[in-house]
């Protein structure tokens, strides 16, 4: 495993942090013996940065890695663990959450403690609260190390709060398609030469670009070196000296074990010019192939009339990219009475269903015109209308 350095901390984070919001499930549940392996696996190989959120798994994320850390694994990882500041209403809440969030991880502190999903008008809600001052008397207190921020909207708004606090991290959604998107390379150069540590989320955009559709795969095949999909990801941000560690919510074993071999190469700078050069072929070809830039991040959920808000989007998207609209329609249509005889499915998961009640947009970090998005679903995939892959097309 390589390490890097933390921003202007006196400490050093492995290349391959771990994600716990894509945990593996089974029948609706996150697989905590799987789940367990994976995490511990993880560690033994090196890697010493764990992030989870109070919403992830819809609230058992916390819990489950309190209890994977256990056995003396929690004292060879630095915690991460964020506040969902949507549900703050008053500045009671900050030690509510807080407390709750410590008992779910069984632990005494945290390494880091972030404000989730920042964003201008988020933020300046919080500040006014006095989230500042409260989280330096609970630094004071010993319940958590350093303050830092996770963050959803453009590259001047992440500036802007760079600048109102001496932040010990940053955790920003970057990736190869994201150069220009949210804070963007702009956003993490600035965080950086601030002295601020910049972890990232999404490298793989939901697992869009660990796609081998065949004309992106053409594109990587023009190496002389050949390396997967994910790894030409990874190694983007790993070649960039400002990105301490990469965030990876990984759902199986392989991704796991496969995730630290490549980790273990990691290193700033290490791709040359022509591979570089490669990356903007690619980025051309994700961006005509993907309908909807969905993250597939569950923060949407759940929907209050039952639409399956990510699967939609899944689906949808699957019969765009690969040209198997038929199946897809298919697959749509069966989940029209699949929950008689799965409980697994919900009696509404279908588009069709959507009310544009405006609740997911509230809360989806990309800003996705959902409701428009699931009538145009409904019409493709259950009324056989044409495929609409842009919403300027409408």
């Amino acid at each position: 495993m390589q390490y890097r350095k933390f921003g202007s901390l006196d400490l050093e984070v492995s290349a391959l942090g771990f994600g716990a919001m894509r945990l593996p499930v089974k029948d609706g549940e996150i697989d905590e013996p799987e789940a367990t392996r994976m995490i511990r696996y993880a560690v033994d190989h090196g890697v010493n940065f764990v992030d989870t959120a109070y919403v992830y798994h819809n609230g058992t994320s916390e819990g489950f890695v309190g209890r994977a850390l256990k056995d003396g694994y929690r004292e060879k990882v630095k915690l991460t663990t964020k506040l969902p500041s949507w549900d703050v209403k008053s500045k009671a809440d900050f030690d509510r959450f807080l407390d709750e969030q410590l008992r779910r991880l069984d632990t005494d502190y945290l390494d880091f403690y972030l404000l989730h999903s920042m964003g201008k008008k988020r933020w300046t809600e919080l500040r006014d609260l006095g989230i500042l001052d409260w989280a330096e008397e609970a630094m004071a207190k010993g319940l958590f190390r350093h303050l830092g921020f996770s963050f959803h909207d453009d590259a001047e708004a992440f500036k802007q709060i760079i600048d109102d606090y001496n932040w010990a991290m940053c955790l920003v959604q970057y990736n190869y398609m994201d150069v220009d998107n949210q804070a963007g390379r702009e956003g993490v150069q600035y965080a950086a030469d601030k002295g601020v540590a910049v972890a990232v989320m999404e490298p793989l955009l939901g697992g869009n670009l660990a796609s081998r559709a065949e004309a992106v795969q053409a594109v990587w095949d023009k190496a002389a070196k050949k390396r997967t999909p994910v790894e030409w990801a990874l190694h983007w941000l790993w070649s960039q000296p400002e990105v301490s560690t990469v965030l990876s919510g990984m759902t199986t074993m392989e991704q796991v074990k496969q995730n630290v071999a490549y980790a273990a190469a990691a290193k700033v700078e290490m791709l040359n010019p022509e591979e570089l050069a490669l990356f903007d072929e690619a980025r051309a070809i994700h961006e005509a192939l993907t309908a909807i830039p969905c993250t597939e991040c569950g923060y949407c959920k759940p929907c209050p009339s039952g639409v399956d808000i990510t699967e939609n989007i899944s689906l949808y998207n699957d019969a765009v990219k690969y040209e198997m609209l038929e199946t897809c329609r298919k697959r749509y249509r069966f989940w029209e009475n699949a929950y008689k005889t799965n409980p697994m499915f919900g009696e509404k998961i279908q588009a069709a269903n959507c009310t544009a009640c405006g609740e997911c947009e509230e809360k989806c970090p990309q800003s996705i015109p959902i409701s428009r998005w699931m009538e145009i679903i409904d019409d493709v995939m259950g009324k056989g209308k044409p495929v609409v892959k842009k919403l300027d097309q409408q």
